[in-house]
């Protein structure tokens, strides 16, 4: 089986499609690819259909939806499927599981490299980080289940899986930036500024490539557009860290030339 969920809803046995078309079994197939080899207890699932005020028959209808996707999985295997797919999609006390290997679902490919990629960081290989962390990013698609409805439950999960995603971007670039290669970061810092126009980190770690890349006025450009929007948005001035920053890029600071990345120079220029 193969389950993917960072992007539009994939679910596939034998190659042959098992996601429902149906909102409420696409949203119990979902939750249970995400937890995939863990059980999903009854109310968990009552509380993603239904949030706090569920029907009175919402564990009889909750008991179809999860038949109406074994169902679809017993029509993609072989002869013997029927009694397969019950070991495939389990009945646990108190709940359900997808009793899948970890590589068959997407989200665990994506932690495992993030995760490798985290380490490698930490201890100083910038060039594992950055390959590792550049090939979990890849292994989204799009947004989180873009395509499902998302209750209290998948979005609990949606908020953690947009974070990380965004903490692996960060990081990578943080190594990318250790490893020299700040003109090539250009045009992905242009756009994940504007797509999150009030994020420090991305912002500090885009004033530092262009200056390095020889654009100290679009530095300061890029400074003072985060400034406006902090204000305007919420009555706020940039961090001091970041105003740090923006009087070392002012001053043309020696330092910054060097392969570091925004929070070594922080700790540089406090020093």
């Amino acid at each position: 089986m193969e389950i993917k969920v960072l992007g539009p809803l994939e679910a596939r046995e034998n190659g042959v499609s098992i996601a429902p078309s149906a909102v409420k079994p696409r949203q119990v197939l979902s939750l249970l690819g995400l937890q995939a080899g863990h059980v999903v207890t009854v109310p968990t699932l009552i509380e993603e259909l239904w949030g706090m005020t569920p029907p009175r028959s919402a564990l009889t209808t909750l008991q179809t939806y999860v038949l109406q996707v074994r169902r679809r999985i017993e029509a993609a295997m072989p002869g013997d499927g029927p009694g397969v797919a019950k070991n495939v999609l389990v009945t646990r006390y108190g709940g359900y599981m997808l009793d899948v290997p970890p590589e068959a679902v997407d989200v665990r490919s994506y932690e495992r490299l993030a995760t490798a990629g985290q380490r490698a960081f930490e201890i100083g290989d910038l060039e594992s980080a950055s390959r590792l962390l550049r090939s979990a990013a890849e292994v989204w698609r799009g947004p989180v289940l873009v395509d499902v409805q998302i209750g209290v439950r998948l979005g609990m999960e949606v908020t953690r899986l947009q974070e990380s995603r965004l903490g692996v971007l960060e990081t990578r670039i943080e190594a990318d930036l250790q490893l020299g290669k700040h003109q090539s970061l250009l045009s992905e810092l242009s756009v994940l500024t504007a797509q999150h126009p009030m994020h420090e980190n991305l912002c500090a770690q885009y004033m530092l490539a262009l200056y390095r890349a020889g654009r100290q006025w679009k530095s300061l450009e890029a400074y003072q557009s985060l400034r406006d929007t902090l204000i305007e948005e919420l009555g706020l001035e940039p961090s001091e860290r970041l105003r740090q920053l923006q009087r070392a890029i002012l001053s043309s600071e020696p330092s910054l030339d060097k392969p570091l990345s925004p929070r070594q120079l922080e700790r540089q220029l406090a020093g």
